[in-house]
């Protein structure tokens, strides 16, 4: 019987979900990202947790392939960056918690600086160290390479860090960035690129990098189009601002200017009537007169 029953518990338990973020993990300030989190089965019901806490709740759509949902952020800040997990309920039951999500807010306060030493290209097996310099006081550095599999490396120091890699290998060639970090959530704007090329001795080929990670479009393309872009972005938004306030102008004198003629207007007629009143009682007053003249 107890192990009947521990069989049965077992099959109740519902899987882990899944949980992941679009674009990146990485997200610019003020910029919207998408949190998803799928299910298995016939979920119901799913939560978000954000930093421990309850966050928001989600049914699925109808449609029976679309087993997860999304929930959006609007404008990534700190207060919206940590670490997030999800569930699902199906029929009475809650799955547990997913693998924590970790969102990062970038582009605050000031930039780093990064350089590489011996030199940007070096040859295979021998040792490259990397440092990343922050005027604003703090202590932590993250390094990243660029490639979707990249995961961010940590240093500590004071307003500088030093990543020493070595023996490099053709793997290690790619573009490299770094932050610094106020906390773990929270970091400022990326270094200006740096790119590491890796050559093979006696190899006669093509001596540029060849990393082995997948880099295609991402995060770092993302983020330099939307920095790079963002001030003739507020120059056209300015631009198309004043002149929504010329036109606004323009049509309030237009505005006044019918309300003046029609104001305008509406006296000339009253004093045109009052003139006709007066008249009319006068005449009228003249009339009496005459009449009680004849009947003495």
């Amino acid at each position: 019987m107890p192990s009947t029953l521990a069989v049965f518990l077992v099959l109740e338990m519902l899987s882990k979900p899944a949980i992941w973020v679009r674009p990146s993990f990485m997200i610019p300030k003020g910029r919207s990202a998408t949190i998803g989190c799928r299910g298995a089965g016939e979920a119901m019901e799913y939560q978000l947790h954000f930093e421990g806490g309850l966050s928001a709740l989600k049914r699925p759509k109808s449609s029976p392939v679309m087993n997860w949902v999304k929930f959006p952020i609007p404008a990534m800040t700190s207060h919206t960056a940590g670490q997030y997990r999800c569930s699902y309920r199906s029929g009475e039951l809650w799955s547990e918690l997913s693998d924590p999500l970790e969102l990062v807010v970038t582009g605050l306060y000031d930039t780093p600086t990064l350089s590489v030493e011996p030199r940007s290209e070096v040859t295979s097996g021998e040792n490259v160290t990397f440092h990343c310099q922050l005027a604003t006081a703090t202590s932590t550095f993250f390094l990243l390479k660029k490639g979707r599999s990249s995961r961010p490396q940590l240093r500590y120091g004071n307003l500088r860090a030093e990543f020493h890699l070595g023996p490099v290998t053709p793997a290690h060639g790619g573009t490299y960035r770094c932050f610094g970090s106020y906390n773990n959530h929270a970091w400022s704007f990326p270094s200006k690129p740096v790119k590491l090329l890796v050559k093979v001795p006696g190899d006669a080929g093509d001596t540029t990098f060849a990393p082995t990670e997948h880099t295609s479009s991402d995060y770092w393309d993302s983020y330099e189009l939307t920095t790079g872009t963002q001030s003739q972005k507020d120059h056209l938004l300015w631009n198309h601002m004043i002149q929504n306030l010329i036109r606004l102008g323009l049509a309030v004198l237009v505005l006044v200017a019918l309300m003046g003629f029609l104001l305008e207007d509406w006296l000339h007629r009253r004093k045109s009537q009052e003139r006709a009143h007066r008249a009319s009682r006068r005449g009228c007053r003249r009339r009496l007169r005459a009449q009680r003249a004849l009947e003495t």
